[in-house]
């Protein structure tokens, strides 16, 4: 899984660093979204996923590889 984060719309409330915070930061200034690692392992992928569906504002995007390294 890939995630893509769009600061720009971010409303800074912070659900995905509570569900995630491997994965997710926020900025000291204003509390925006930081996206820690693009691709966070296995483990926490239900957490991200989580992250995404209780982002008020939709900024967080799951991109779904489906060949991952080592599968087949």
């Amino acid at each position: 899984m890939k995630v893509i984060v769009d600061q720009h719309k971010c409303v800074a409330s912070g659900q995905c660093v509570l569900t995630a915070p491997e994965v997710f930061d926020q900025r000291e200034e204003d509390g925006i979204v930081v996206l820690l690692t693009e691709t966070p392992p296995d483990h926490l992928l239900d957490d991200v996923r989580q992250s995404a569906t209780l982002c008020p504002a939709q900024a967080i995007w799951l991109a779904e590889q489906e060949n991952r390294e080592g599968e087949q």
